[in-house]
């Protein structure tokens, strides 16, 4: 089979194309020495990568592994930065185009032009089409994630995958190394580029199933985390049932606090609590535990502020990222609050540096 060209190997290996990568994987990460070392002889670390690639003798190296534990304690396994360069080049170039192509609009997570927000008025377009087809809030909503679900992929279905859509053999040789490179026949790591793109793919044969099979219409998914909208509760539960069971035949289970409810009371998603008013307006707040988080930092913050232990760039940076995320619900109130919250860690050192004739 003729290759397109986003799948032609030569891409990964390109000097430009390796570069960019480069250049990309240290943004934001310059003050790092394994990132500080290789940016003294840049040109000749990104030629050394060009080398390996081409010759087919790179092959990644060992993870670093750490734990953290917001909003909930995760493993992370992050690659060395040569190794970040070469995911970069790969993902750019070959993978993303390769793998993304057979993807349902509702697929939200990692995309160009899709994401959390993209997928939140995915979410109220559904509820609001919903009310006008059935003149009422009453229905049910299936919510489910996958129970630890980068470590329960396993190796051999996710190559199967893979090759149906990549066939470049390559970068299909990249590919196993890559999915290899995890100790074992199970599980990839959260922090790779690449791993990213694969947990996209090895549920894309559950949203097809969905939409296709079952033709549920209001059915959306943010990685492993997914919901079905539908005004039978019958429906859902055997939907359920076979969701289950395609599941399992690729090595993964629903995670125990997986249920069906009334649309009414609303459900989690993406940050957000989303609910449909008995007039069909469709109201997003943003969840407890987000609040909770942030009051916390900004409390922590403070006292770092203090100490010295921080600069007002950094908290600023972090407190408007959380900002223009609260923005995106009916927060108005909320936000009022944390600006003030937010300007009260400041207001000591403001006040110290006043000066009067």
């Amino acid at each position: 089979m003729e290759e397109t060209p986003k799948q032609a190997f030569e891409a990964v290996f390109d000097f430009g194309n390796l570069y960019a990568a480069y250049r990309a994987s240290r943004r934001g990460k310059r003050w790092k020495n394994t990132v500080a070392k290789v940016e003294i002889n840049a040109l000749e670390a990104v030629a050394v990568l060009q080398d390996e690639l081409s010759s087919g003798t790179y092959k990644p190296g060992e993870y670093r592994e750490f734990y953290v534990h917001e909003p909930k304690k995760r493993l992370i396994q992050t690659n060395s930065f040569k190794d970040k360069i070469v995911q970069h080049a790969f993902c750019d170039n070959v993978l993303y185009d390769a793998l993304t192509r057979p993807f349902i609009l509702d697929n939200y997570g990692s995309q160009i032009g899709k994401g959390t927000h993209f997928g939140l008025d995915r979410l109220a377009a559904f509820m609001r089409e919903y009310y006008r087809r059935h003149g009422s809030a009453d229905g049910w909503v299936l919510k489910a994630d996958v129970h630890h679900y980068f470590a329960s992929i396993r190796h051999d279905i996710l190559k199967r995958d893979v090759r149906e859509l990549l066939h470049d053999e390559r970068s299909l040789a990249l590919s196993d190394d890559i999915i290899d490179s995890t100790p074992g026949d199970v599980g990839i790591p959260i922090g790779n580029q690449s791993s990213q793109i694969y947990a996209l793919l090895y549920l894309n044969k559950l949203d097809h199933l969905v939409k296709e099979g079952l033709r549920i219409r209001y059915y959306g998914r943010y990685m492993d985390d997914f919901y079905l909208i539908h005004e039978s509760k019958d429906v859902l539960r055997a939907a359920l049932k076979t969701i289950e069971e395609h599941l399992a035949e690729r090595g993964l289970k629903l995670n125990k606090k997986t249920q069906i409810f009334p649309l009414r009371n609303g459900l989690d998603f993406l940050g957000f609590h989303s609910y449909l008013t008995d007039t069909g307006k469709v109201v997003r707040k943003l969840r407890k535990a987000s609040r909770e988080r942030m009051k916390r930092k900004l409390r922590k913050y403070k006292v770092m502020y203090e100490n010295g232990a921080i600069t007002r760039e950094k908290i600023t940076e972090s407190y408007q990222s959380w900002r223009a995320h609260a923005s995106h619900g009916d927060c108005h109130a909320l936000i009022e609050k944390y600006d003030r919250m937010f300007n009260a860690i400041f207001e000591r050192s403001d006040t110290e540096n006043v000066t009067t004739d």
